[in-house]
């Protein structure tokens, strides 16, 4: 089957009015959309990039103006009787990332406000002598009740923007606290709102404005709203999964567990029971699936700079935690820390670097990488850590999955000792047993191998174990 015969992939396209006039596949949220958008709530999500949140404030966008009007076939066409149609303020905050002052933050944060309600009858007053956001506060003062819905996307990017700076991360939080004290205290104008992000500097530690917000994150209920579950990967993209296996010469069970193992494994919810795949992945290996399991969530900008920047200080300067048992407090993912009080495993978590495996005694979640995808873009992390920023290939090593596929022993020798030899004594000295198997395992992982530590079988323990060519 040609990829014409098939309905076309909604690859790159979080606008749900296009998706729909496209024809584009669609994977059925509605029914949850539904659950929500009948209350007259404020809502917050997290999820880590490329997870389509924004495609989710596109689809309340939708309902909220437009009514059924692009949700023919879908489940919320049987559930939704409200005929109103809203004034919705859609407000996208990934414009607002790049500033290098507190003045040029609030001349953009000004220029979006001013220009996003003015969609909806807000008229700015330059000539005035009150600011902006008072003008905003008079104008929401006479907006009939009900009647506005506020969307706002990845309304933490100016914060990880600024998250090494301290200084301005404060500024810029109270500049973002005005903005939410003003619709906190024009509550009645409000029918509904939804606000995503990536990190979570919600509730009373950092926006004490915004403790009205119900926070969505650790819900089981909605643990499948964003991401693709196995079944739904099996109804909407059968024709793709059997596509691809005949392309990769497989059975589609063995495509679809390959698929599990590569682009699964996340996990959102506080229970540990509801998996769902990386939908930037999937769409992207079923558009090519000639090309093979490639790296693809990693590679689209799911390495936001300033949290990778981040990490690297703090999380990333032990590259011996690659491979450690890591675990955080459900606490401290469902309620906000200060900034000098976030964990770099808090972090990971909530960028989807690592995702809750298990919960014990509802309260402590053990988390680790969610899949292949995942684990071998980190060790390529740390390698590049001990490496002074440099790859393998770059020291000599290059890929050790080739040279133990097909090379004589002699040939991993070798590559061993280059790579040891280009690391920094002075930062990471080596000087014991498991640093020696860390340091092998990262390297090997960042080719696309899964090493395996402390294996136990009949004959004893081996330090580490790896499949490589037949």
């Amino acid at each position: 089957m040609t990829n014409s015969e098939l309905q076309p992939l909604p690859v790159g396209n979080s606008d749900f009015q296009a998706l729909r006039l496209c024809n584009q596949i669609y994977v059925d949220k509605t029914e949850l959309v539904f659950r929500l958008a009948r209350l007259r709530e404020k809502f917050f999500l997290a999820r880590p990039r490329r997870f389509g949140k924004s495609l989710l404030i596109s689809t309340f966008e939708s309902l909220f103006k437009y009514g059924l009007r692009d949700f023919k076939g879908l489940a919320i066409e049987k559930l939704w009787t409200d005929k109103n149609e809203y004034k919705v303020v859609r407000l996208d905050f990934v414009g607002l990332k790049d500033f290098s002052s507190l003045e040029a933050f609030n001349n953009k944060l000004d220029e979006l406000l001013e220009r996003r309600f003015r969609t909806v009858g807000f008229q700015y007053d330059p000539n005035s002598h009150m600011s902006l956001m008072s003008q905003l506060s008079d104008w929401l003062d006479i907006v009939p009740p009900n009647s506005l819905v506020l969307l706002i996307d990845e309304y933490d990017a100016p914060l990880t923007a600024s998250l090494n700076d301290s200084e301005l991360f404060n500024s810029v939080r109270k500049s973002l606290a005005r903005f939410y004290a003003e619709i906190k205290s024009n509550d009645r104008a409000i029918r509904f709102s939804f606000m995503t992000g990536i990190t979570k500097f919600s509730k009373t530690s950092i926006f004490p404005e915004l403790n009205t917000f119900t926070d969505l994150t650790l819900r089981p209920a909605y643990g499948t709203l964003l991401g693709y579950t196995q079944e739904e990967v099996e109804k909407y993209f059968c024709g793709y999964l059997t596509r691809s296996a005949e392309i990769l010469g497989v059975r589609c069970n063995d495509m679809m567990e390959e698929l599990i193992k590569y682009y699964g494994g996340y996990c959102f919810e506080r229970t540990a029971t509801k998996q769902v795949f990386s939908p930037w992945s999937i769409l992207q290996f079923f558009s090519a699936p000639e090309d093979g399991l490639c790296d693809y969530w990693m590679g689209s900008g799911a390495r936001p700079s300033a949290l990778l920047q981040y990490m690297k200080s703090h999380y990333l300067r032990n590259p011996e935690e690659y491979g450690a048992v890591k675990s955080i407090s459900l606490s401290s993912l469902s309620d906000s820390p200060d900034l000098k009080d976030l964990t770099d495993i808090g972090l990971l978590t909530q960028a989807g670097y690592l995702t809750i495996k298990s919960v014990e005694e509802n309260e402590i979640a053990f988390v680790d990488y969610p899949n292949l995808e995942v684990r071998k873009a980190m060790a390529k992390l740390y390698l590049s850590q001990l490496l002074s920023g440099k790859t393998a290939r770059q020291v000599g090593a290059g890929s050790i999955a080739k040279v133990l596929a097909s090379e004589a022993a002699e040939s991993v020798y070798h590559d061993f000792n280059k790579l040891f030899k280009a690391i920094g004594y002075q930062d990471y000295p080596v000087q014991k047993e498991s640093q020696v198997v860390t340091i092998v395992q990262v390297y090997m992982a960042g080719s696309g191998l899964q090493p395996r530590i402390e294996v136990y079988n009949h004959l004893g323990r081996s330090d580490l174990e790896v499949k490589a060519g037949n």
